[in-house]
């Protein structure tokens, strides 16, 4: 995953209301409660995705996975570890494609490719999850049309970005989540030292604070 682009820590309300037929965050849901969803992005891989079960676990702490397929398929018993636990799974393609250049039928084939692959194992839970944040209108509306949900981000980590320290991501996260975000961090090896930094210490603080952690 080889990409330099300047995503907005904290997803601006005009961008929400744009797109308001993705699920950006959970603030509707979240009105009486302290409840943030963080998901991670990229595995299961089994130099990390193993060490983030463990440390949710030590927090009881739940979480959504977006799988990449090819991933899926390569670290099987990962996966599996992934399916006993009480996180949910989504779909994030195949091989980690970028929607605005891919052709819809290249795209759509590649979701589905996934979908199958996590068929195999169990009923997919109809998260989808586009790499990069892109896609275009006319993927999007025939993975919703499958009953999918796109889900985006409220705060993101930036924890794949070798320019930003562990502590940045950290920050980043403590700033600007409050009850009902959606929190992406990554379990991939461009992100693992900033991840392994900022997410038990992103736990634990929101633990301290009254927080909880649940899976979409």
């Amino acid at each position: 995953m080889n990409f330099k682009i300047n995503l907005p820590v904290k997803t601006p309300k005009l961008l929400k209301r744009l797109y308001s037929g993705y699920v950006w965050d959970k603030f509707s849901n979240a009105a009486t409660e302290k409840t943030l969803y963080i998901t991670f992005d990229d595995g299961p891989i089994p130099e990390v995705t193993p060490w983030v079960l463990d440390t949710l676990e030590e927090y009881n702490a739940e979480a959504t996975f977006f799988c990449i397929g090819d991933n899926i398929y390569k670290n099987p018993e990962v996966f599996k570890r992934l399916l006993d636990s009480p996180h949910s799974i989504g779909n994030h393609t195949h091989n980690h494609l970028k929607g605005w250049k891919t052709n819809f039928e290249k795209y759509i084939t590649n979701f589905e490719k996934t979908e199958a692959l996590i068929a195999h194992y169990r009923e997919p839970q109809k998260l989808f999850r586009p790499p990069y944040g892109k896609i275009t209108r006319h993927q999007a509306k025939a993975i919703k049309k499958k009953g999918y949900a796109i889900v985006m981000y409220d705060v993101i980590a930036c924890d794949w970005d070798k320019e930003k320290s562990g502590k940045t991501c950290l920050n980043y996260v403590i700033k600007h989540a409050q009850p009902g975000s959606i929190i992406v961090f990554h379990d991939s090896l461009k992100a693992e030292s900033n991840m392994k930094y900022a997410l038990p210490k992103v736990l634990k603080h929101f633990t301290e604070a009254g927080y909880s952690f649940k899976k979409l």
